[in-house]
């Protein structure tokens, strides 16, 4: 399965999300802030990133941009986790760089089918 990176500020959600990846089969490390986040990137290179939007220390925007402008982890997909679904946010998320864009709350079979697709677009299970 997948190595997986979840920057979520709120630990309810984190927990949450590492809990159903988990469950899922997959490895998830976990962050707080999207600085840590990114960190995490750089430390542990997985397969997917996932971040919310609105994260003290760095936005998942901010931290999904640094990701992207650095060719060592440029290929890593990151994912946005936010209950903010105006058009203006989705679009300002796959301007940074986003793979996806998905709306809180969800489901947790509906997390687990997405992270699935995103994965083997990019050629892993």
């Amino acid at each position: 399965m997948a190595k997986i990176v979840v920057a979520e500020d709120e630990p309810d959600i984190r927990e949450l999300i590492a809990f159903t990846l988990r469950f899922a089969g997959h490895e998830v490390i976990t962050g707080s802030n999207g600085l840590e986040g990114y960190d995490l990137i750089k430390l542990n290179r997985p397969d997917l990133a996932m971040f919310d939007v609105r994260m003290p220390k760095m936005t998942g925007y901010d931290a999904c941009k640094k990701v992207k402008a650095d060719p060592e982890i440029s290929h890593i997909p990151v994912v946005f986790l936010s209950a903010k679904g105006q058009e203006n946010e989705i679009e300002q998320g796959l301007a940074a760089g986003a793979e996806e864009y998905l709306l809180k709350p969800f489901a947790p079979d509906q997390l687990t089918e997405r992270v699935k697709a995103i994965l083997a677009k990019y050629g892993k299970q």
